[in-house]
């Protein structure tokens, strides 16, 4: 089954590509993905969602360009380039990938986070990076000298070949881990004579979350740039509509008979035989239960189950991911983007909503969660299904943190679904 990380699949749940929509594509057979993705202009991913597939090299880059009538707040690139980064290596560390630029010209690189479980941070030597796109959204266009990708993110940003002409080094380096290590490629002016020289830009302090979450908070929604419909970006005010529910979730790593699992409000979600979304339309007894999982953390034991949180269709929800762990996480929604308003360290409480970012923050589908701290966002329920809510980190999902939202309407017309 393949998975089209941050495609929303609007009015098409079927075709979502995880266990909890689709059955799994038996082996020498074929199945065709049919998906639309109009409006999405960004930068993606694509990844088997079964077993640990991803980790074999299963994934790639999926880029959504805009057509040539729909403006965007900036100048075409002059090249375009994909690059994914991980933690997982299957070439060896002494071949280094060159991406080739003429100086003078600006090129977009697409960077997105592959890996399975670690942040990684990217940068290039002696050159800024201009944030432009997020996950489908437009940004301030801030510049950085480096950029945190939390694993199951993407960015782009502008690079302007402004340097004296010779070889650079681009860098991904491990966030958070108690051995820093770097993988380097080359950026090539094509009028070069000289290799990479000198010391490689070094990354931000090892441990230092503070900065990461003071940079997430850089991040901005470009409120008067157009997407590809007439109205601006940030026309729909967010921050004033009143939440119809409000959810809380913690992860946690507990011992569920003898053996180690990963579970959201104490609850390790285990998939069924059939996909929620065949026994959801054909009203099908015994394979899921709205109130297997509540929506704030319970003291009770942890637990295997099913876990669906019931909503609706045109809800308006807030949804608080509490990470009381001492390593980040990463959060992914599928079939939506969010708002991503708020990070703090502690614990989250009512008085946390007076920190809200409700003017320009920017959509996405993955948010991180640094370690003891939480991270709040507000969705738009506006796509019936069933989707998947997950740890977009692998070894946590494949062993229980994650649950599935029924977004239900009781009406079912295709002006629905």
């Amino acid at each position: 089954m393949i998975w089209r990380n941050g495609i929303k699949q609007r009015k098409n749940s079927w075709q979502d590509g995880v266990l909890g929509t689709n059955c799994a594509i038996p082996p020498n057979s074929n199945y065709t993905y049919k998906f639309q993705t109009k409006d999405q202009i960004g930068t993606y991913t694509y990844f088997p969602s079964t077993k640990l597939h991803k980790a074999a090299g299963g994934f790639g880059g999926l880029d959504v360009y805009h057509r040539s009538v729909i403006p965007i707040p900036y100048s075409n690139p002059d090249g375009d380039f994909t690059l994914l980064i991980g933690d997982w290596y299957k070439t060896n560390h002494k071949v280094h990938s060159t991406f080739t630029g003429n100086q003078g010209k600006t090129y977009m690189f697409r960077i997105s986070n592959v890996g399975l479980s670690t942040s990684i941070n990217f940068r290039i030597q002696g050159h800024m990076l201009k944030l432009v796109e997020v996950e489908g959204s437009h940004t301030i266009q801030n510049l950085y000298d480096s950029l945190d990708v939390h694993v199951g993110q993407s960015v782009s940003v502008l690079v302007t070949l402004n340097q004296p002409p010779k070889d650079y080094y681009i860098v991904a380096s491990t966030r958070f881990t108690q051995t820093v290590l770097n993988t380097i490629s080359v950026l090539h002016y094509s009028n070069s004579r000289s290799s990479a020289s000198g010391l490689v830009p070094s990354a931000p302090p090892a441990n230092d979350y503070d900065w990461s979450m003071k940079q997430a908070r850089t991040y901005r929604w470009n409120l008067t740039a157009n997407a590809a419909r007439p109205n601006p970006q940030g026309s729909f005010h967010y921050g004033t509509i009143i939440p119809t529910k409000r959810i809380n979730l913690a992860n946690s790593a507990p011992l569920i008979n003898g053996k180690l699992r990963y579970a959201v409000n104490s609850v390790s979600y285990i998939n069924p035989d059939t996909p929620l979304k065949l026994a959801d339309y054909f009203n099908i007894p015994g394979v899921f239960s709205d109130n297997s999982i509540q929506i704030t953390p319970s003291n009770a034991p942890a637990h295997l189950a099913t876990s669906v949180l019931h909503t609706s269709l045109h809800d308006f929800i807030e949804v608080v991911f509490q990470n009381n762990e001492n390593s980040v996480q990463s959060w992914h929604l599928d079939g939506y983007d969010f708002w991503v308003v708020g990070y703090g360290f502690g614990k989250w409480t009512d008085a946390s909503r007076s920190s809200y970012n409700l003017v320009d923050a920017l959509t996405r589908h993955t948010a991180q969660v640094y370690p003891n701290s939480w991270t709040a966002i507000l969705v738009s329920l506006d796509n019936q299904g069933m989707w998947n809510l997950r740890s977009a980190i692998w070894e946590r999902q494949y062993l229980g943190q994650q649950l599935y939202l029924r977004v239900w309407n009781a009406q079912r017309t295709a002006a629905n679904e």
